[in-house]
């Protein structure tokens, strides 16, 4: 019979080895697969938001009540400004509906068309059957993917840069739910899907800097849109127009429970006048794999002087296509160049970029296939 302390020491270097085993486990899914885990997070926290939120909601409602008897006194109410945030001007209403402009006017920012709120549609969809029923209600859309209004002169010049890799399942739903959102707001626009070829981890900052550099030989775009593929606006009133950029436009998230994940937050769909983009020298390419390159795109961006805006209360709603596989690993590297932002900025982005594209257009969106390298921008550089 084996004794007491040999069965006691025996059991706790198992407990040891399950312990171990489970956080390899635990670090191994953190790396592989950090977009699952990063939501599960953001989610937790968003809860606790909402929670503190509810608490402080209810303590104002209190106090409230406690003013209001002070400032009550036999019987008469005295009035009391309960509204202590800062004032602002009344933001411009949308045009009425029946509003008319000619061929020969500007485009206007707030059409009657833009309703507000959509009816977002997750279902799959083959992209053959989006491009038929989209040229069938219409035929004005260019090989490309480029469109233009002939009932008021545009506005702003857009063009909608989609990184991309595996995700043909994704591309469709975007296509058929943000070109109608585009008619609508009277915008000439192009849609640029930037495809990653090869066996390198998915470098998303450096397939933007392709599509601005391949997009502005077509057009000389007034601005451009960053796209990721599985977000879906819903409300038509988040313009894409030009005005107010930097801008982030993807405010809340379905799966982030729709609260900002953090202030700098900058990730999902923003946008800059290709001036902007041009001063700050682009993306990052550095960045290999998951996560970092919004931030030092926002980095970049605090750098040069400007101020992101973004559209105010639920305009910036967006949900995301649910994946079907597990995303790219994580980017280990990104807080070393991250604390190095400044520096790499004049360094690494548009100006040492160097590539070799495939260029095809097809019906709803020119596609831009490229194999990227490291050799590019070497991370032991910075």
């Amino acid at each position: 019979m084996m004794p007491p302390q040999m069965r006691f020491r025996r059991r706790s270097f198992l407990g040891l080895l399950f312990l171990f085993s489970l956080s390899t486990s635990a670090l191994y899914f953190i790396y592989s697969a950090p977009g699952i885990v990063n939501e599960y997070l953001f989610m937790v926290q968003a809860r606790g938001m909402r929670i503190r939120e509810n608490m402080r909601n209810i303590g104002a409602q209190v106090l409230e009540q406690v003013v209001r008897s002070a400032y009550s006194v036999n019987g008469t109410d005295y009035l009391y400004d309960f509204n202590l945030s800062d004032t602002s001007a009344p933001p411009t209403p949308y045009l009425p509906v029946g509003f008319t402009y000619l061929p020969t006017d500007i485009c206007p920012e707030k059409l009657p068309t833009m309703k507000g709120r959509l009816k977002v549609d997750m279902s799959e969809i083959s992209l053959s059957r989006v491009e038929k029923t989209l040229q069938k209600s219409d035929s004005t859309i260019r090989l490309g993917g480029h469109w233009k209004p002939h009932d008021c002169i545009p506005r702003w010049k857009v063009a909608i840069l989609v990184p991309f890799r595996n995700r043909h399942e994704h591309l469709p739903i975007l296509l058929r739910h943000l070109i109608p959102v585009l008619q609508r707001q009277r915008l000439q626009f192009g849609f640029y899907v930037i495809e990653q070829a090869g066996d390198e981890p998915f470098n998303r900052a450096m397939l933007f800097n392709v599509g601005f550099k391949e997009a502005m030989k077509d057009v000389q775009w007034d601005c451009v849109i960053f796209h990721d593929v599985d977000h879906i606006l819903e409300n038509d009133r988040n313009y894409y127009g030009c005005s107010g950029m930097p801008r982030h436009f993807a405010v809340k998230l379905n799966k982030y429970s729709y609260i900002l994940p953090y202030d700098e937050f900058f990730g999902g769909v923003s946008g800059l006048t290709a001036e902007q983009f041009q001063k700050i020298n682009g993306f990052p390419n550095a960045f290999w794999g998951w996560g970092g390159e919004d931030d030092d795109l926002w980095n970049r961006v605090q750098y040069a002087g400007y101020t992101v805006s973004r559209p105010p209360g639920d305009v910036g709603r967006y949900m995301s296509i649910p994946h079907h596989h597990r995303g790219e690993v994580q980017f280990l590297g990104r807080y070393t160049l991250l604390r190095h932002s400044k520096e790499r900025q004049r360094l690494d982005g548009l100006n040492n970029l160097n590539y070799s594209p495939l260029v095809s257009r097809r019906s709803l969106y020119t596609n831009i296939s490229v194999t990227l390298s490291r050799n590019l921008a070497p991370i032991d550089e910075y």
